[in-house]
Order: structure tokens, then C-alpha cells, then sequence
């Protein structure tokens, strides 16, 4: 992988502010990691194969941060597929795709998640009514993070 490759890679992974970045090219590996530090070059590590990476639970006794609202409906849970950033329409001119109340089907675009400046439509994998949204319209979400309860 050349170089330049590699800065573009890093400039995305530090302005996107996502955590981490993993790109395979034949066989090469590249994992960028974002030390959250506002410097521009996050940490670079090549790996063949990548090592396992074990995460450390934090002790019983630190506070947590502020979690998502809980679903309290039951139903199916619409998840996100990324880590990005939530909205509910196309601009801020547009309707909302989805509204608490509307009835949904399969393919039917829920939500945007704007992810590295590329907008990917979450479509709805049920069929039903959209009883809860649990995210607010511009707030950041992460993979599998729970964005709609559909019955």
C-alpha cells in the first residue's frame, strides 16, 4: 500500500472522529487506530495476520457514561449497521422518513447514517409499526446501537 493511500486513510479515520479503521489490499493490512487525540495522524499497526485484541472491562466501581434510552416497547429492534451519525431525513428541509405511529415495510428507508462523508440509508428489515425511535436527529451512534423498536 503506498503512502499516500495511507494519509488519505489516516486523514479520513482523524476528521470522521471514528475510533477505528481496518483496510486489507491483497495482503496487505492496514489498522488505524484514533487515540482520540486531535493530532491529525491517528496510530498506524501492520499486522499478518492481526493479533487478537483483547478489551479491558473497567472496574465495577467508575461511573458509566450516560447510556441510550432503553427500548420500552417490545418488537423488533432496528440496529445500526456503523458507527456514524443519525438522521432521521434527507436535509433539514425534508419530512422525516419515518414518524412514531407510521407503518413501515420491508426496504422502506427508516433513517441516514452519514458515515466518512458517505450517506447510507438504513432500510427497515420488518414489516410493522414504528413504536419507538430511540435516537435524537444529528447524534452520533455506534455499531448495533438499537435506532427503532418496530411491532
Amino acid at each position: 500500500m503506498d503512502l499516500r493511500k495511507l494519509k488519505t486513510l489516516i486523514d479520513l479515520v482523524s476528521e470522521s472522529g471514528i475510533s477505528e479503521l481496518e483496510v486489507n489490499e491483497g495482503e496487505d493490512r492496514v489498522r488505524i487506530v484514533n487515540a482520540g487525540a486531535p493530532a491529525p495522524a491517528g496510530q498506524m499497526v501492520y499486522a499478518n495476520p492481526a493479533p487478537a485484541q483483547v478489551m479491558q472491562s473497567a472496574p465495577a466501581a467508575v461511573a458509566a457514561p450516560v447510556a441510550p434510552e432503553e427500548p420500552v416497547e417490545t418488537g423488533f429492534v432496528a440496529r445500526s449497521p456503523m458507527v456514524g451519525t443519525f438522521y432521521r431525513a434527507p436535509n433539514p428541509e425534508s419530512p422525516n422518513f419515518v414518524n412514531i405511529g407510521d407503518t413501515v415495510k420491508v426496504g422502506q428507508t427508516l433513517c441516514i447514517i452519514e458515515a466518512m462523508k458517505l450517506l447510507n440509508e438504513i432500510e427497515s428489515e420488518k414489516d410493522g409499526v414504528i413504536k419507538q425511535i430511540l435516537c435524537e436527529n444529528g447524534q452520533g451512534v455506534e455499531f448495533d446501537q438499537p435506532l427503532f423498536i418496530i411491532a
